[in-house]
């Protein structure tokens, strides 16, 4: 059997943590191994006791969240980290992304896709609610009209490139597209690095937008 996925909670409301922990603590895949109340403190547990996954609030004391977000992914690559907040300004989702989260769930939906979130994050995929991408999509082609982004080079990728791209738009895993295309996590991840690269992409975000204008996501 699988060891459950360990999971940091960093937020400064001991209420909303205590409540997080007891929801996660009933599925036997997840396990909660701290609890942070603000950004440094995120960053030292995350050090000492080496979860897998970090649940992150924004808005915290001593660190803010998307402070806390660059450091993390900087100093812990291997670590996810799923960005849980009352805030639902498009701005705060396209940085979230930007800056290497691995997803943006608010917390009135928490109930409803916390756990989906969580275990897409683990098999390797991104939680992108609709809302976000729709403005992910606007804001890449607005720089796309402008200028500041590299014209379309999809003609430049391969068969099997554009067939991984359609997959990754759709929110398959590197395992599930694995699976599907019947070739190694290993080699998915070398196409996906060779999409990003031809097409100028920078992250999944505009990943996402791209695949938005080609239709993918439509």
């Amino acid at each position: 059997m699988e060891a459950p996925l360990r999971i940091l909670i960093a937020d400064d409301h001991a209420i909303l943590r205590a409540g997080l922990k007891a929801i996660l603590s009933m599925e036997p895949d997840l396990a909660v191994v701290g609890e942070a109340g603000d950004g440094a403190e995120a960053l030292r547990l995350t050090r000492e006791l080496a979860p897998e996954l970090v649940l992150l609030d924004l808005h915290m004391p001593n660190m803010n969240g998307l402070t806390a977000l660059g450091m993390l992914r900087e100093q812990f690559p291997q670590v996810k980290v799923l960005v849980l907040t009352s805030m639902e300004d498009e701005a705060y989702m396209f940085r979230v992304i930007e800056a290497g989260g691995a997803g943006y769930v608010l917390k009135r939906a928490a109930d409803e896709e916390l756990l989906a979130a969580i275990r897409e994050v683990r098999m390797g995929g991104s939680f992108v609610r609709p809302a976000i991408a729709r403005s992910l999509a606007q804001d890449y082609l607005q720089r796309m009209e402008t200028g500041d982004q590299d014209r379309d080079a999809y003609e430049r990728l391969t068969p099997r490139e554009q067939e991984v791209l359609g997959h990754v738009a759709r929110g398959l895993t590197n395992q599930q597209i694995a699976d599907s295309l019947v070739i190694s996590v290993r080699t998915v991840e070398t196409h996906r690095a060779h999409v990003m690269d031809k097409l100028g992409l920078k992250g999944r975000a505009e990943l996402v937008a791209y695949a938005m204008r080609k239709g993918y996501l439509a």
